[in-house]
Protein backbone atom coordinates (compact mmCIF):
# COMPACT_ATOMS: atom_id res chain seq x y z
CA UNK A 1 0.00 0.00 0.00
CA UNK A 2 1.05 3.37 -1.03
CA UNK A 3 -0.32 6.37 0.33
CA UNK A 4 0.08 9.91 -0.79
CA UNK A 5 -1.06 13.64 0.99
CA UNK A 6 -1.28 16.23 -1.35
CA UNK A 7 -2.20 19.84 -0.01
CA UNK A 8 -5.30 21.74 -1.17
CA UNK A 9 -4.41 25.89 -2.03
CA UNK A 10 -5.89 28.98 -1.83
CA UNK A 11 -4.61 31.83 -4.43
CA UNK A 12 -3.76 35.19 -3.42
CA UNK A 13 -3.09 36.72 -6.48
CA UNK A 14 -2.73 36.69 -10.13
CA UNK A 15 -5.70 34.40 -10.63
CA UNK A 16 -6.65 33.66 -14.10
CA UNK A 17 -3.02 34.77 -15.69
CA UNK A 18 -1.52 31.10 -15.56
CA UNK A 19 -4.20 30.57 -18.50
CA UNK A 20 -1.92 29.41 -21.57
CA UNK A 21 -3.44 31.79 -23.71
CA UNK A 22 -2.68 34.68 -21.80
CA UNK A 23 0.92 33.65 -20.56
CA UNK A 24 2.22 33.13 -24.14
CA UNK A 25 1.03 36.84 -24.85
CA UNK A 26 1.77 38.11 -21.35
CA UNK A 27 3.50 35.65 -18.90
CA UNK A 28 1.62 34.74 -15.71
CA UNK A 29 2.15 35.78 -11.99
CA UNK A 30 0.53 33.84 -9.47
CA UNK A 31 0.70 34.00 -5.80
CA UNK A 32 -0.89 31.10 -3.16
CA UNK A 33 -0.23 29.22 -0.16
CA UNK A 34 -0.95 25.86 0.65
CA UNK A 35 -3.05 25.09 3.14
CA UNK A 36 -3.21 21.90 5.69
CA UNK A 37 -6.68 20.82 4.21
CA UNK A 38 -5.73 17.07 2.01
CA UNK A 39 -6.79 14.94 -1.18
CA UNK A 40 -5.46 11.24 -0.35
CA UNK A 41 -4.29 8.64 -2.47
CA UNK A 42 -3.85 5.13 -1.76
CA UNK A 43 -2.09 2.54 -4.19
CA UNK A 44 -2.66 -1.32 -3.95
CA UNK A 45 -1.47 -4.35 -6.18
CA UNK A 46 -4.37 -6.98 -6.20
CA UNK A 47 -2.52 -10.74 -5.63
CA UNK A 48 -5.99 -12.56 -6.54
CA UNK A 49 -6.38 -11.38 -10.07
CA UNK A 50 -5.30 -8.66 -12.88
CA UNK A 51 -8.21 -6.37 -12.12
CA UNK A 52 -8.26 -2.37 -12.51
CA UNK A 53 -10.62 -1.36 -9.36
CA UNK A 54 -10.54 2.82 -9.10
CA UNK A 55 -12.84 4.22 -5.72
CA UNK A 56 -13.61 8.06 -5.97
CA UNK A 57 -17.18 9.24 -5.42
CA UNK A 58 -18.26 6.35 -7.89
CA UNK A 59 -16.19 2.90 -8.36
CA UNK A 60 -15.06 1.48 -11.35
CA UNK A 61 -13.75 -2.12 -11.85
CA UNK A 62 -12.70 -2.85 -15.55
CA UNK A 63 -9.85 -5.16 -17.06
CA UNK A 64 -7.60 -2.70 -18.64
CA UNK A 65 -6.57 0.94 -17.54
CA UNK A 66 -7.26 2.17 -21.17
CA UNK A 67 -11.25 1.20 -20.15
CA UNK A 68 -11.50 4.06 -17.32
CA UNK A 69 -13.84 6.66 -17.47
CA UNK A 70 -11.79 8.79 -14.81
CA UNK A 71 -10.04 10.77 -17.10
CA UNK A 72 -7.22 11.68 -14.84
CA UNK A 73 -6.15 8.37 -13.38
CA UNK A 74 -6.74 6.88 -16.98
CA UNK A 75 -3.90 8.74 -18.60
CA UNK A 76 -1.68 9.04 -15.55
CA UNK A 77 -1.45 5.07 -15.07
CA UNK A 78 -0.78 5.28 -18.85
CA UNK A 79 2.00 7.45 -18.94
CA UNK A 80 3.57 5.25 -16.75
CA UNK A 81 2.91 1.82 -18.75
CA UNK A 82 0.73 0.90 -16.36
CA UNK A 83 -2.21 -1.15 -18.11
CA UNK A 84 -3.82 -3.52 -15.29
CA UNK A 85 -3.73 -5.11 -11.82
CA UNK A 86 -3.70 -2.10 -9.60
CA UNK A 87 -6.12 -0.17 -7.42
CA UNK A 88 -6.43 3.30 -6.59
CA UNK A 89 -8.79 5.03 -3.99
CA UNK A 90 -9.29 8.96 -2.67
CA UNK A 91 -10.23 10.85 0.37
CA UNK A 92 -10.19 14.34 0.53
CA UNK A 93 -10.71 16.70 3.55
CA UNK A 94 -12.68 19.05 1.47
CA UNK A 95 -15.33 18.38 -1.54
CA UNK A 96 -14.43 19.14 -5.32
CA UNK A 97 -15.77 22.00 -7.28
CA UNK A 98 -14.65 24.20 -4.24
CA UNK A 99 -12.15 26.07 -5.96
CA UNK A 100 -9.27 24.90 -4.19
CA UNK A 101 -7.52 23.14 -6.84
CA UNK A 102 -9.59 19.60 -5.74
CA UNK A 103 -8.25 17.62 -9.42
CA UNK A 104 -5.10 18.62 -9.56
CA UNK A 105 -4.01 17.50 -6.31
CA UNK A 106 -5.78 14.27 -6.95
CA UNK A 107 -3.29 13.60 -10.49
CA UNK A 108 -0.51 15.04 -8.68
CA UNK A 109 -1.12 12.62 -5.62
CA UNK A 110 -1.80 9.95 -7.85
CA UNK A 111 1.59 10.65 -10.26
CA UNK A 112 3.56 10.67 -6.77
CA UNK A 113 1.90 7.41 -5.75
CA UNK A 114 2.86 5.66 -9.13
CA UNK A 115 6.28 6.65 -8.90
CA UNK A 116 7.01 5.47 -5.39
CA UNK A 117 5.15 2.30 -6.99
CA UNK A 118 7.66 2.25 -10.05
CA UNK A 119 10.71 3.73 -8.14
CA UNK A 120 10.71 7.11 -10.64
CA UNK A 121 11.67 9.42 -8.02
CA UNK A 122 11.53 12.90 -9.68
CA UNK A 123 11.42 16.23 -8.20
CA UNK A 124 8.15 18.60 -7.75
CA UNK A 125 8.96 20.51 -10.27
CA UNK A 126 8.90 17.63 -12.97
CA UNK A 127 5.69 15.97 -11.42
CA UNK A 128 3.85 19.28 -11.48
CA UNK A 129 5.09 19.32 -15.43
CA UNK A 130 3.98 16.14 -15.97
CA UNK A 131 0.34 16.73 -14.30
CA UNK A 132 0.67 19.95 -16.55
CA UNK A 133 1.05 17.89 -19.61
CA UNK A 134 -1.70 15.82 -18.56
CA UNK A 135 -4.18 17.96 -18.07
CA UNK A 136 -3.50 20.90 -20.82
CA UNK A 137 -1.82 18.85 -23.77
CA UNK A 138 -3.40 15.15 -23.45
CA UNK A 139 -7.08 15.93 -21.94
CA UNK A 140 -7.11 19.43 -23.78
CA UNK A 141 -8.40 20.92 -19.95
CA UNK A 142 -8.78 24.96 -20.88
CA UNK A 143 -7.22 25.48 -17.53
CA UNK A 144 -4.41 27.25 -16.20
CA UNK A 145 -0.70 25.88 -14.05
CA UNK A 146 -1.31 27.19 -10.83
CA UNK A 147 -3.26 23.98 -9.46
CA UNK A 148 -0.21 21.10 -10.56
CA UNK A 149 2.37 23.51 -9.20
CA UNK A 150 0.75 24.36 -5.66
CA UNK A 151 -0.40 21.09 -5.27
CA UNK A 152 3.11 19.61 -5.80
CA UNK A 153 4.96 22.38 -4.08
CA UNK A 154 2.77 23.83 -1.17
CA UNK A 155 4.10 26.44 1.06
CA UNK A 156 3.07 30.51 0.03
CA UNK A 157 4.35 30.49 -3.00
CA UNK A 158 4.50 32.61 -5.97
CA UNK A 159 4.99 31.33 -9.80
CA UNK A 160 6.65 33.17 -12.78
CA UNK A 161 5.26 31.82 -15.71
CA UNK A 162 7.43 32.81 -19.06
CA UNK A 163 5.77 33.44 -22.33
CA UNK A 164 6.96 29.33 -23.30
CA UNK A 165 5.31 28.20 -20.16
CA UNK A 166 8.00 27.79 -18.40
CA UNK A 167 7.49 28.25 -14.58
CA UNK A 168 9.77 29.87 -12.32
CA UNK A 169 8.81 28.74 -8.44
CA UNK A 170 9.77 31.58 -5.93
CA UNK A 171 8.97 30.97 -2.06
CA UNK A 172 7.99 33.38 0.09
CA UNK A 173 9.62 33.94 3.25
CA UNK A 174 7.79 34.95 6.28
CA UNK A 175 8.14 34.18 10.18
CA UNK A 176 5.53 31.30 10.88
CA UNK A 177 4.10 33.89 13.46
CA UNK A 178 3.33 36.55 10.69
CA UNK A 179 2.02 33.93 8.57
CA UNK A 180 -0.27 32.47 11.37
CA UNK A 181 -1.63 36.36 11.96
CA UNK A 182 -1.95 36.04 8.05
CA UNK A 183 -4.61 33.38 8.44
CA UNK A 184 -6.35 34.51 11.70
CA UNK A 185 -7.38 37.33 9.48
CA UNK A 186 -7.99 35.69 6.50
CA UNK A 187 -11.38 34.15 6.78
CA UNK A 188 -12.75 31.13 4.84
CA UNK A 189 -16.56 30.61 4.68
CA UNK A 190 -17.68 27.18 2.57
CA UNK A 191 -21.05 28.72 0.52
CA UNK A 192 -22.52 24.99 0.44
CA UNK A 193 -22.25 25.70 -3.90
CA UNK A 194 -20.03 23.18 -5.82
CA UNK A 195 -19.26 24.41 -9.67
CA UNK A 196 -16.82 23.48 -12.25
CA UNK A 197 -14.47 26.19 -13.00
CA UNK A 198 -13.85 24.65 -16.91
CA UNK A 199 -16.53 26.31 -18.66
CA UNK A 200 -15.48 29.80 -17.08
CA UNK A 201 -12.03 28.89 -17.60
CA UNK A 202 -12.88 28.09 -21.76
CA UNK A 203 -14.80 31.30 -22.03
CA UNK A 204 -12.10 33.50 -20.89
CA UNK A 205 -9.22 31.62 -22.79
CA UNK A 206 -11.32 32.46 -25.87
CA UNK A 207 -12.20 35.37 -25.40
CA UNK A 208 -8.05 36.40 -24.85
CA UNK A 209 -7.91 34.01 -28.27
CA UNK A 210 -10.48 36.40 -30.15
CA UNK A 211 -8.77 39.56 -29.48
CA UNK A 212 -11.87 40.76 -27.65
CA UNK A 213 -9.84 43.03 -25.59
CA UNK A 214 -11.91 43.17 -22.45
CA UNK A 215 -11.46 39.92 -21.17
CA UNK A 216 -7.09 40.17 -21.96
CA UNK A 217 -7.08 44.03 -20.23
CA UNK A 218 -8.83 42.75 -16.87
CA UNK A 219 -6.20 40.33 -17.13
CA UNK A 220 -3.59 42.28 -17.26
CA UNK A 221 -5.09 44.02 -14.95
CA UNK A 222 -5.09 41.54 -12.15
CA UNK A 223 -1.76 40.16 -12.88
CA UNK A 224 -0.60 43.79 -11.82
CA UNK A 225 -2.61 43.83 -8.56
CA UNK A 226 -0.86 40.07 -8.10
CA UNK A 227 2.66 41.80 -8.59
CA UNK A 228 1.34 44.55 -5.39
CA UNK A 229 0.14 41.69 -3.75
CA UNK A 230 3.33 39.97 -3.45
CA UNK A 231 5.15 42.78 -2.57
CA UNK A 232 2.50 43.83 0.68
CA UNK A 233 3.19 40.17 2.09
CA UNK A 234 6.65 40.15 1.49
CA UNK A 235 6.30 44.00 3.68
CA UNK A 236 4.09 41.97 6.47
CA UNK A 237 1.21 44.53 5.32
CA UNK A 238 -1.45 42.43 5.81
CA UNK A 239 -4.18 45.11 5.58
CA UNK A 240 -2.95 46.19 2.25
CA UNK A 241 -3.22 42.78 0.60
CA UNK A 242 -6.91 42.99 2.13
CA UNK A 243 -7.65 46.14 0.61
CA UNK A 244 -6.12 45.34 -2.93
CA UNK A 245 -7.98 41.56 -2.66
CA UNK A 246 -11.02 44.29 -2.95
CA UNK A 247 -9.26 45.52 -6.11
CA UNK A 248 -9.20 42.11 -7.17
CA UNK A 249 -12.34 41.31 -6.21
CA UNK A 250 -13.72 44.47 -9.02
CA UNK A 251 -11.44 43.36 -11.48
CA UNK A 252 -12.15 39.60 -11.32
CA UNK A 253 -15.71 40.22 -11.48
CA UNK A 254 -15.59 42.17 -14.79
CA UNK A 255 -13.86 38.98 -16.41
CA UNK A 256 -17.51 37.31 -16.47
CA UNK A 257 -20.77 37.36 -15.74
CA UNK A 258 -20.26 33.43 -14.27
CA UNK A 259 -17.34 34.68 -12.13
CA UNK A 260 -19.62 35.93 -8.79
CA UNK A 261 -22.85 35.15 -7.61
CA UNK A 262 -25.72 37.81 -6.68
CA UNK A 263 -25.75 36.42 -3.20
CA UNK A 264 -22.06 36.24 -2.58
CA UNK A 265 -21.66 39.58 -3.95
CA UNK A 266 -24.59 41.43 -1.62
CA UNK A 267 -22.99 39.08 1.22
CA UNK A 268 -19.40 40.88 0.47
CA UNK A 269 -21.20 44.09 0.28
CA UNK A 270 -22.51 43.86 4.05
CA UNK A 271 -19.61 42.38 5.59
CA UNK A 272 -17.29 45.33 3.83
CA UNK A 273 -20.06 48.24 5.24
CA UNK A 274 -20.59 46.31 8.71
CA UNK A 275 -17.38 44.59 10.13
CA UNK A 276 -14.56 46.11 8.74
CA UNK A 277 -13.75 43.49 6.54
CA UNK A 278 -11.55 45.07 3.48
CA UNK A 279 -11.28 42.85 0.40
CA UNK A 280 -12.36 39.08 -0.59
CA UNK A 281 -12.65 36.54 -3.06
CA UNK A 282 -14.49 33.70 -4.39
CA UNK A 283 -12.22 30.72 -4.81
CA UNK A 284 -11.75 29.65 -7.93
CA UNK A 285 -13.68 30.68 -11.47
CA UNK A 286 -16.62 29.13 -11.04
CA UNK A 287 -18.06 31.02 -8.72
CA UNK A 288 -18.71 28.67 -6.03
CA UNK A 289 -16.52 26.96 -3.39
CA UNK A 290 -15.22 29.10 -0.64
CA UNK A 291 -16.10 32.99 0.47
CA UNK A 292 -12.64 34.35 1.35
CA UNK A 293 -12.69 37.42 3.42
CA UNK A 294 -9.83 40.06 5.26
CA UNK A 295 -10.50 41.31 8.03
CA UNK A 296 -8.64 42.71 10.85
CA UNK A 297 -8.48 40.87 13.89
CA UNK A 298 -10.36 43.22 16.22
CA UNK A 299 -13.44 42.81 14.31
CA UNK A 300 -12.81 39.14 13.36
CA UNK A 301 -15.01 37.08 16.07
CA UNK A 302 -17.66 39.63 15.29
CA UNK A 303 -17.78 38.82 11.67
CA UNK A 304 -17.48 34.74 12.31
CA UNK A 305 -20.88 35.11 14.32
CA UNK A 306 -22.51 36.70 11.73
CA UNK A 307 -21.37 34.26 9.32
CA UNK A 308 -22.34 31.28 11.03
CA UNK A 309 -25.78 32.94 11.44
CA UNK A 310 -25.97 32.84 7.32
CA UNK A 311 -25.43 29.14 7.84
CA UNK A 312 -21.78 29.44 6.75
CA UNK A 313 -19.49 28.15 8.46
CA UNK A 314 -15.60 29.19 9.09
CA UNK A 315 -13.08 26.71 7.46
CA UNK A 316 -10.18 26.46 10.44
CA UNK A 317 -6.73 26.04 8.47
CA UNK A 318 -3.53 26.96 8.82
CA UNK A 319 -0.36 27.59 6.04
CA UNK A 320 1.50 23.93 4.67
CA UNK A 321 4.74 24.24 3.54
CA UNK A 322 5.06 20.82 2.13
CA UNK A 323 4.17 20.11 -1.03
CA UNK A 324 2.76 16.20 -2.61
CA UNK A 325 4.75 13.57 -0.61
CA UNK A 326 4.09 9.94 0.21
CA UNK A 327 3.30 9.68 3.52
CA UNK A 328 3.16 5.47 3.33
CA UNK A 329 4.74 3.16 1.46
CA UNK A 330 4.88 -0.71 2.66
CA UNK A 331 4.55 -1.96 -0.58
CA UNK A 332 4.58 -6.02 -0.64
CA UNK A 333 8.00 -7.30 -2.17
CA UNK A 334 5.85 -9.95 -4.11
CA UNK A 335 3.68 -6.86 -5.95
CA UNK A 336 6.31 -6.83 -9.12
CA UNK A 337 4.92 -4.55 -11.62
CA UNK A 338 4.50 -7.41 -14.40
CA UNK A 339 1.69 -5.38 -16.26
CA UNK A 340 3.98 -3.06 -17.45
CA UNK A 341 5.16 -2.70 -21.00
CA UNK A 342 8.75 -2.44 -22.43
CA UNK A 343 10.02 -0.51 -19.48
CA UNK A 344 10.13 -3.10 -16.55
CA UNK A 345 10.82 -1.93 -12.60
CA UNK A 346 13.83 -3.36 -11.00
Amino acid sequence: MIITRTPFRITLGGGGTDLPGFYRKHGGYILAMGIDKYMYVALNVPHADRKVRLHYTQSETVDRVEALHHELAREALLAHDIHDSIEIASLADLPAGTGLGSSSCYLVGLLNAIRAYRRKPATFEEVADEACRIELEKLGKPIGKQDQYMAAAGGLTELHIARDGRVRVERVSLPEYAVDQFTANTHMYYTNVQRTTVGILGEQSESIRAGTGAVEENLIKIREIGYRIGEAMRAGDFDMFGRLTHEHWLAKRALSASVSVSVAERLYEHVRETYGVLGGKIAGAGGGGFLMLYCPQQSGAKLTKFMEEQGLARLPYRAEYEGSRVITNVMSSRAVPLHVGSEASP
